[in-house]
């Protein structure tokens, strides 16, 4: 049985959620974070931290967090966030750039350009 860095219970202290099974989403956080931040100078227990919230981001993605509530003639808004802005669409992932000091996880997905000097 393969062992991440966080379980359930770690992830539930900082994200209330109705989704039962966190399993699949500590997983693809636990992935991105070995694969991604390894080597990176980042201590063990930072790492550990990376993954729970971005475990939490990942949850939030598939639970949206009530942004709005109004009781009296019943309203509800979802916070979801902006799509395509990633790890910016949830204050879980806001956090995941603030604890990943290398820079790394905030720049995943966005285009490189590079300059080759002819001489």
């Amino acid at each position: 049985m393969t062992t991440y860095r966080v379980n359930q219970s770690e992830v539930e202290e900082i994200i209330d959620t109705d989704v039962d099974n966190l399993h699949p989403f500590i997983i693809a956080a636990d992935t991105i974070v070995t694969n991604k931040l390894t080597g990176k100078g980042l201590g063990d227990d930072l790492l550990k931290e990376i993954t729970r919230w971005l475990s939490a981001h990942l949850v939030a993605i598939r639970d949206p967090r009530l942004k709005k509530d109004k009781i009296g003639e019943t309203e509800a808004t979802f916070f979801i966030g902006k799509e395509g802005s990633g790890l910016d669409s949830t204050p879980y992932g806001q956090q995941v750039k603030l604890l990943d000091t290398s820079g790394t996880l905030a720049n995943l997905g966005k285009k490189t350009a590079s300059i080759e000097a002819i001489l």
